[in-house]
């Protein structure tokens, strides 16, 4: 039975699994999106969660100086980076006020080559595709390129393809630097030929 067995161990010890879950909620508040292990994203749920309660908590109270200063100090007890608080204080608390819970969302992958575990992406809610946006992007992209500042355009994969089956066979000949034409190797003498030698025979030698 596993009566009051609340978490799992993840073949960590304590002060490992509590780094390990710090770094993750780090990551996934920066990135609103990774992938990890099954086990490993059921345990970040409540884990980011709560960190996102308390930071709703704060924002709520609206006091630099009372509620919002103690939620802000809880949270970086467990998150160190502060570029990463205040992103939970200014866009994904405000974001998630209207919800009573369940900030997040986890995603099947299906199995892992090598030890076959089972992956999963763990994901904020609100951080979907949003076509909207991506008409907006393009849409801006598109006028930056009609007035010049064209953005490094991106190979596709048959491109990138093509472009290293090519350097592979080498399929473009390097030219020398004096005459412009085709490097080439001196040619070998052939087998069983007498090296010519410029120093003369001594005499009466055979």
């Amino acid at each position: 039975m596993r009566h009051r067995n609340a978490h799992r161990k993840l073949g960590r010890t304590s002060s490992h699994r509590t780094a390990l879950l710090r770094n993750q909620a780090e990551a996934l508040l920066r990135h609103e999106r990774i992938e990890t292990t099954v086990p490993k994203a059921k345990e970040l749920r409540p884990y980011v969660e709560r960190l996102i309660t308390i930071a709703k908590r704060g924002v709520k109270a609206n006091d630099p100086k009372g509620a919002s200063l103690s939620a802000r100090r809880l949270v970086m007890r467990d998150v160190l980076n502060e570029t990463v608080v205040t992103k939970l204080f200014d866009v994904l608390a405000p974001r998630f006020m209207e919800r009573a819970g369940g900030y997040t969302r986890v995603l099947k992958l299906g199995h892992r080559r090598g030890d076959a575990a089972e992956m999963a992406q763990i994901e904020l809610l609100g951080s979907e595709f949003d076509p909207k946006k991506a008409e907006a992007e393009k849409k801006a992209a598109e006028e930056a390129a009609a007035a010049g500042d064209q953005p490094k355009s991106q190979k596709s994969v048959g491109e990138r393809l093509k472009a290293a089956a090519k350097s592979i066979r080498g399929g473009g000949g390097q030219k020398n630097k004096g005459d412009g034409g085709l490097k080439t190797k001196a040619s070998k003498p052939a087998r069983g030929a007498s090296k010519q030698t410029s120093t003369p025979r001594k005499a009466g030698g055979a």
